[in-house]
């Protein structure tokens, strides 16, 4: 993958507003599938207009596919910088929605999300309660058929700079690699925190991109 490029391609799309206008659902998602298919962002313009013009609902899809896109190439490229480390190993089926790839033989799903203002603490405050954090991303993301308790790696995105436009931390793929390349340097599994959802054992991780 060309992080170069695909981070190029990433903040074309910093330039237009993040409005989702409703919860991610099975519905809108399988009429904005076309996402997958492009990298390229006016590409992604043209198949907006091409699918949704004549769409009373025209506004809502299209912003719906801009998110989804810009959400989408962000976390395959940051899979990729995973997956570049020697300890890690992609996973066969790319589209086996529990595993994205495998850490010292340890199965994940990695999320990339911004600070939850839904958490109600401060991030100073989830620094130290990482446990705390990671149970409330496990109850309150990823709903309808995204939703499951596997084992996740939360990568957390925070600009101090910008307290409202966290999401656009997600283009910056090359400092993200050097912050996934540092968390795997130091990779120990003992390490992570374990729960128990529904009977089952989950493992999981907060790494933190912050500035």
């Amino acid at each position: 993958m060309d992080f170069n490029l695909l981070e190029k391609e990433l903040k074309k799309r910093l330039d237009f507003p993040y409005e989702w206008g409703r919860r991610q659902t099975d519905n809108f998602d399988n009429n904005t599938n076309f996402i997958y298919r492009t990298s390229n962002f006016e590409t992604l313009l043209t198949q907006i207009d091409n699918n949704f013009k004549s769409d009373v609902n025209y506004e809502a899809l299209k912003n719906y596919a801009l998110n989804r896109w810009f959400n989408f190439w962000s976390a395959k490229a940051i899979e990729a910088c995973f997956c570049e480390h020697k300890n890690v190993t992609s996973h066969k089926n790319a589209k086996d929605k529990y595993t994205d790839f495998y850490i010292s033989k340890i199965p994940f799903d990695h999320k990339t999300s911004v600070f939850p203002k839904g958490f109600n603490k401060s991030v100073p405050y989830s620094l130290e309660h990482k446990r705390e954090l990671i149970e409330w991303f496990y109850k309150n993301q990823s709903q309808q058929k995204r939703h499951h308790f596997k084992n996740r790696l939360f990568l957390i995105v925070f600009d101090y700079s910008n307290p409202n436009e966290h999401w656009k931390l997600k283009s910056e793929i090359l400092w993200l690699q050097k912050i996934v390349s540092t968390y795997l340097s130091t990779f120990d599994a003992q390490n992570l925190e374990s729960f128990y959802f529904q009977n089952h054992l989950v493992k999981s991780d907060v790494i933190w991109a912050i500035k």
